[in-house]
């Protein structure tokens, strides 16, 4: 049980190995093609272009694993959906209908009919 155990944390540790260099050869490549010819910076290495990687992961994706604080709102809002009755089910679709739908209005409605 344990040998298993092993083998399968030195197979997980091979491939976060692998992703991150084949990762950090992107993000090199991508630099070197376009930063120099775009902006004048300087061409990086390929510890530098892994460390860019863990600098934006850490900045724009945190370091916990999974969705963080949306896994949370999200089983709130599906606790709060179940509690409701079918009437204030209704009026919470209504209110939300067009939400994100830039611009698009229901027909005599707002300004677009003047």
């Amino acid at each position: 049980m344990r040998r298993q155990l092993g083998v399968r944390v030195l197979k997980f540790a091979l491939l976060a190995v692998l992703i991150l260099s084949v990762l950090g050869f992107v993000v090199m490549s991508l630099w070197n093609w376009l930063m120099p010819a775009l902006f004048g910076l300087r061409e990086i290495t390929f510890w530098q272009a892994v460390g860019i990687l863990i600098l934006s992961k850490i900045l724009f994706g945190g370091l916990r694993g999974g969705q963080g604080p949306a896994r949370h709102w999200r089983r709130r809002m599906i606790e709060r959906w179940e509690q409701m009755s079918p009437e204030q089910r209704d009026e919470f679709r209504k209110g939300f209908r067009g939400f994100g739908s830039f611009g698009r209005r229901e027909p005599g409605s707002g300004s677009a009919d003047r």
